[in-house]
């Protein structure tokens, strides 16, 4: 680490760099003494410079600085160039001290905490213009002096290995070789290592210790915990002249050790895991699998959560839920047996035509629109859209922690809010127009009811620090959700689901078939036929429940029942 400079020579530097404008500064002092002014602006505002870097807001530096300054630096370019120095340094943290100084010219002691150099302690010299901070290259970190700039080199441990639940080995080996004992299929949860996509990982990972363009982690596990995977990189950071200096040499402002990091463990089941990928075939589409009462993940293939999709008459799990709550259904409804029923100011059809009705039950276990879209309607935007989010639209997935979620930055699913349907609430009730979820969240959905109205975060790792903030949300009561388990179980027993029926337990499950766009393709009549998404999420066994799945097949060869649920059924009975 390098060795701050003591008191009398920060003392000797200010005085040294004042002595031209002792006059100045000392009628400046006796003004402020006479008008009864305590303290000095300016070390007040190199103190904020210091506290707004703390915080993170480069914005509130930027409106630190003299009219002068900003003329010279754009905002835009001001970000950026703290970005990189704070990425060239490993930079994870810093505080400030009591600024010394006079009028003209302030000096704040400053502890830099980094991930490879250790902790930095060095000032940052601050100069004034007439209206705010003179910026200057040297205030781009703790000990630069005019005309220098940051260089490093590096040594990265041996990457940390990803471990299945039981311990077994999912990836292993060098950043750029790894390797994956158990199969290929552990690829799906755990990505892969590469070259950065773009500018902003690229800065990510040199945060990390990587140097620019170098293998990293790129996708799923590798991507989202790269930083706990990457472990303590080492190496030495130096301030070098920005005019004829050499990189990775110049005058040392700190030093560190590479340390490695201990396996990761994760929540996967391999032989879930295996089942997942096998069962979706290389189709495109997603599976995710939860542990029913506990929330974890189990197994992910495919696109699981990085894809958005409308998730068809999935939805009507939820639908059902706020219909219960509100009382717009009971399992003592009935309807008419119809094809078609007026929603959001039009008609919407059966699928394929057919007439459906009769009890409550039997109209979810053959998946009516005609009694779902308008009970959308009757249940409101409000409560429809409480209920949702509830369940977990309109929130990113709750697998990671805060910082492993910025780095994946996966879409969210998504239903309007209550003001913003127009003429489209009762289609959303049906998993059509502008509702958009994946395969993890249905499985969550399914999960809810499952666990007696109660959704679960779903970490995919067991250490703690690594899995997500939130908490469980109640849903809805264990009665109403005991019901829609009812209605979930008549899907696969005597609605369109049986295909998901399995020997090792009851499935409680929802089919779904999203139309998505047109095929191109007209049939006898002159239609467009329609590209449509196969849907299934359920759980099992229905009584003492232990897995919760979704299955997503886009641009599928049929319908929920028949594409989707089979594969369902196949991974329960794996996994069960």
């Amino acid at each position: 680490m390098g060795r701050p400079p003591s008191r009398q020579e920060r003392q000797r530097r200010l005085k040294t760099r004042a002595l031209p404008l002792v006059g100045v500064a000392l009628v400046a002092f006796i003004v402020g003494a006479v008008q009864g002014c305590p303290g000095s602006p300016n070390r007040d505002a190199a103190e904020s410079y210091v506290d707004a870097w703390k915080d993170g807001d480069h914005q509130g530096m930027y409106e630190m600085l003299s009219t002068k300054s900003q003329e010279g630096i754009s905002l835009e370019r001001f970000v950026q160039r703290y970005e990189e120095a704070e990425a060239e340094a490993t930079l994870q943290s810093l505080e400030g001290s009591d600024a010394e100084g006079d009028e003209t010219n302030a000096e704040v002691p400053v502890k830099a905490n980094t991930l490879a150099f250790g902790q930095i302690e060095q000032p940052l010299e601050f100069t004034f213009g007439s209206d705010g901070i003179a910026w200057q290259n040297s205030l781009l970190f703790p000990g630069l002096e005019l005309g220098e700039e940051l260089t490093r080199t590096t040594k990265l441990p041996n990457r940390a290995k990803i471990l299945a639940d039981d311990g077994q080995v999912m990836a292993e080996g060098p950043t750029d070789a790894r390797e994956y004992p158990l199969g290929d299929s552990m690829i799906d949860v755990t990505g892969v290592t590469g070259t950065p996509e773009d500018e902003a990982a690229d800065l990510n990972s040199i945060a990390l210790g990587y140097e620019p363009g170098q293998t990293t982690g790129v996708s799923g596990l590798e991507l989202a915990f790269n930083a706990r995977l990457t472990g303590t990189p080492g190496g030495t950071l130096f301030a070098k002249p920005i005019e004829g200096g050499t990189d990775g040499e110049g005058r040392e402002l700190g030093s560190g050790e590479p340390a490695p990091a201990k396996p990761l463990k994760t929540t996967i089941d391999p032989d879930l895991q295996n089942s997942a990928v096998a069962n979706l075939g290389g189709v495109s589409g997603g599976v995710a699998v939860l542990d029913a009462k506990k929330g974890f993940v189990k197994a992910l293939a495919g696109s699981a959560y990085s894809i958005l999709q409308p998730p068809g008459s999935t939805m009507k799990i939820v639908t059902a839920t706020a219909a219960l709550e509100t009382g717009a259904a009971t399992l003592d409804s009935s309807y008419d047996y119809v094809t078609e029923a007026p929603g959001d100011g039009r008609m919407i059809q059966n699928a394929h035509g057919e007439v459906c009705g009769g009890t409550f039950t039997e109209t979810f276990a053959n998946s009516c629109n005609s009694v779902f879209a308008p009970l959308a309607e009757q249940v409101g935007p409000e409560h429809f859209t409480a209920t949702a989010e509830k369940f977990g639209f309109n929130r990113p997935p709750q697998v990671w922690d805060a910082a492993s979620l910025a780095r994946v930055n996966p879409p969210i699913p998504t239903v309007p809010e209550a003001d913003e349907y127009d003429s489209d609430l009762a289609v959303s009730g049906i998993g059509q127009g502008l509702v958009q979820a994946t395969p993890l969240l249905m499985a969550s959905v399914a999960q809810a009811i499952a666990n007696r109205g109660v959704s679960l975060p779903t970490p995919i790792t067991r250490e703690p620090e690594l899995q997500p903030e939130s908490g469980p949300v109640k849903v809805t009561s264990p009665k109403i959700a005991a019901t829609v388990a009812d209605l979930m179980v008549a899907v696969v027993t005597s609605g369109t689901g049986p295909a998901a029926a399995i020997s090792e337990g009851q499935v409680a499950g929802k089919t779904g078939t999203a139309e998505v766009a047109p095929s191109g393709e007209v049939d006898a009549e002159g239609n467009d036929i329609l590209l449509e998404d196969a849907w299934f999420a359920g759980f099992a066994p229905s009584d003492k429940p232990k897995l919760a799945v979704a299955v997503m097949i886009i641009n599928a060869s049929g319908d929920g029942g028949t594409v989707a649920a089979p594969i369902a059924g196949a991974i329960l009975s794996d996994g069960l």
